[in-house]
């Protein structure tokens, strides 16, 4: 009986250890999908939010990018090559046009071909509310190229690809 308790107790301070490691030291591809995460949460509105937020939801926005972050999207007069001060205006006329607004990124698969380099096609459906009541859906695959910079992984190019539909 003894034995099974000293068996449970050091299973346990195993499992408690291996949990630490993982969450105190994130592997590289962890962290690009926590960059991910990041983004969602900060594009993201409800109808209650108020200056303050906005502005700190986009100062946020713009830090999740490179100093110049390439889009690539052909259905739209948006590709381009943009500084982060572009980014934050466009953020700001995207999120000042819906009063409720949700992004949400599925089916994250990540690839680090080169030591400070992560590629990640994703599908990332936005759904929100015009301020004139339009309701917006739509789900798009990507092809993100993120890149380390002092420890840190940030957006430096986004491409929608496009997808065959019937």
């Amino acid at each position: 009986m003894v034995k099974m308790k000293y068996l449970i107790a050091a299973f346990l301070i195993v499992v408690v250890a291996i949990s630490a490691a993982l969450l105190f030291f994130p592997s590289e591809e962890r962290k690009v999908k926590r960059r991910f995460a990041l983004f969602s949460d900060y594009v993201s509105k409800d109808s209650k939010e108020n200056t303050i937020t906005m502005a700190s939801k986009i100062k946020r926005i713009t830090a999740l990018f490179s100093e110049h972050c390439n889009f690539m999207i052909s259905d739209h007069s948006l590709s381009g090559n943009y500084t982060r001060e572009d980014i934050s205006g466009m953020a700001l006329r995207g999120r000042a046009y819906f009063s409720t607004l949700d992004l949400k990124f599925y089916d994250l698969k990540v690839s680090l071909p080169e030591k400070d380099l992560a590629r990640v096609n994703v599908t990332a459906r936005l759904s929100g509310q015009s301020v004139d009541g339009e309701r917006v859906d739509e789900t798009r695959e990507l092809m993100c190229l993120l890149k380390k910079v002092e420890k840190n992984w940030l957006f430096s190019s986004l491409e929608v690809i496009e997808v065959l539909r019937k």
